[in-house]
């Protein structure tokens, strides 16, 4: 099959409303997270360096508060973001706020 589809909300949360469809869509490359932040989420500060992928994260909804290597700003919806592997980042959200994740390789 050329294509594979699958509903987001259908995909159990693996973590606090984050949906995470590298599998349910049979991704070989690619990871994809749909993120349900909820009134004062706030995610764990991580990096990628070990699988020497990137992150692009797409606000579609809300508001929030990035922070990559120390430095913190603001996100509204509309905003992409592209984060390198090795660099820390951590988000929070003050309301509920819809967001896409891709990571690479």
């Amino acid at each position: 099959m050329s294509y594979t589809r699958e509903r987001y909300d259908d995909v159990e949360p693996r973590a606090p409303g984050m949906h995470f469809l590298r599998d349910a869509l049979d991704c070989e490359n690619l990871g994809v997270t749909v993120l349900e932040a909820g009134e004062g989420w706030e995610g764990m500060e991580h990096d990628h360096d070990e699988q020497d992928h990137e992150e692009v994260y797409v606000l579609l909804e809300g508001e929030g508060t990035f922070t990559v290597d120390g430095q913190t700003f603001t996100i509204e919806a509309g905003d992409a973001v592209r984060v390198d592997p090795g660099s820390s980042r951590q988000l929070s959200f003050a309301e509920e706020s819809l967001m896409v994740i891709a990571g690479a390789p």
